[in-house]
C-alpha cells in the first residue's frame, strides 16, 4: 500500500492534472487522485499518452476516481448518467487507473431499510457492470457517525459488515472504500478488516478523532490529521490491512477546519505529509 493525495480533503486547490501531479510529487505521496472528467477531455484533445506520461515522467500512480455521475438521479434522466459514465470508466482505463469509489448514505427520510436496499442494488448493479467492463472496482464507503443517523427517520447500512454484504449482492468487481474514521464511529473493530480478502477494499481513507467525545457523539465534518491525538487505532487499522496484502492507496481525508488557518498550501502538504510518513513508519 502507499500514501496517495486527493487535494480537496486537506483544502489544497489545483487547477489541472499538471498541478495535481506536482503536488502529490513534490511532497512525497506515491499516487494522486484523478478529475475523470479532466482526463477524459485531456485524452480526446491530445490523445492517452499526453496523460500517461505526465504520471510516468514524475513516477506517480494515478490512484483512482470518485464516482462522477448522479447515480440518485431520477428515472428520466438515470440512462443520459449511464452513458456518461461509459465514457469516462473508458479514459479512466486508458491510463491505468482502475479504482473508483462513492459513498452511501446511513438513512433515510423516505425509504424503510428494505425498500432502501432494493434501490442501491438496483442502481449499482448496471454501474458496476459497466466498470467491470473496462476492468474497474467499485468502493462503496459506509458512514459510521450515530449523530446523522439520529436526524433521520429510517437507519439504513452504516457499518462495515452491511456494506460488504450489499457489495457482494451488486457485483464481483464491487468492495469497500474503507475510512478509519467510520470504522471507529461505527463501533467496527481491526478484527473485521482481517476477516476480509485484499480483494475487498477497492480504496483507503485515513484520518483521527478529536479526544475527549464520546464515539457516539463524534461529529462527521470535525475530525483530526493521521495520527493526531490516537484516538483512532491507525497502526492497528494498517496493520490490519498490511496482513491481508491490500496493496492500494492511503488517501489522507481528515476534514479539519484548523487547516485552513495555514499560510498557503505548501503548508497543508507539509503538515498532512508527515502525518502519513509516521503513520506508515508505525507499521514498518
Amino acid at each position: 500500500m502507499y500514501s496517495a493525495l486527493s487535494p480537496g480533503t486537506i483544502g489544497v486547490r489545483v487547477e489541472n492534472l499538471s498541478q495535481r501531479i506536482a503536488a502529490a510529487r513534490d511532497y512525497g505521496f506515491g499516487g494522486v487522485e484523478i478529475d475523470v472528467n479532466e482526463i477524459a477531455n485531456l485524452i480526446e484533445a491530445n490523445g492517452i499518452e499526453s496523460v500517461t506520461s505526465q504520471f510516468e515522467e514524475a513516477d506517480i500512480i494515478a490512484c483512482g476516481w470518485g464516482l462522477p455521475i448522479n447515480w440518485r438521479a431520477s428515472e428520466e434522466t438515470w440512462d443520459a448518467e449511464l452513458s456518461k459514465l461509459k465514457r469516462l470508466s473508458k479514459a479512466a482505463a486508458d491510463i491505468g487507473c482502475f479504482r473508483c469509489a462513492t459513498w452511501i448514505g446511513p438513512c433515510s427520510n423516505e425509504l424503510e431499510f428494505d425498500a432502501n436496499l432494493k434501490f442501491h442494488v438496483e442502481r449499482f448493479t448496471p454501474i458496476a457492470q459497466i466498470l467491470l467492463d473496462d476492468g474497474h472496482r467499485l468502493g462503496l464507503e459506509f458512514i459510521g457517525p450515530k449523530t446523522i443517523r439520529n436526524n433521520c427517520k429510517y437507519e439504513f447500512v452504516y457499518d462495515l459488515p452491511g456494506m460488504m454484504m450489499m457489495a457482494n449482492w451488486i457485483g464481483p468487481n464491487v468492495g469497500l472504500l474503507l475510512d478509519a474514521w467510520h470504522l471507529y464511529t461505527s463501533h467496527g473493530t481491526i478484527a473485521q478488516i482481517e476477516e476480509l480478502n485484499e480483494s475487498d477494499i477497492v480504496y483507503v481513507h485515513v484520518n483521527d478523532a478529536p479526544a475527549g467525545v464520546p464515539v457516539d457523539e463524534q461529529v462527521d465534518n470535525v475530525r483530526c490529521i493521521p495520527g493526531e491525538t490516537g484516538v483512532i487505532d491507525i497502526a492497528g487499522f494498517l496493520g490490519a490491512l498490511k496482513k491481508i496484502g491490500y496493496s492500494g492507496p492511503v488517501v489522507p481525508e481528515p476534514f479539519k477546519k484548523e487547516l485552513g488557518d495555514l499560510p498557503d498550501d505548501a503548508a497543508r502538504l507539509s503538515l498532512i505529509a508527515a502525518s502519513m510518513k509516521k503513520i506508515f513508519a508505525s507499521v514498518e
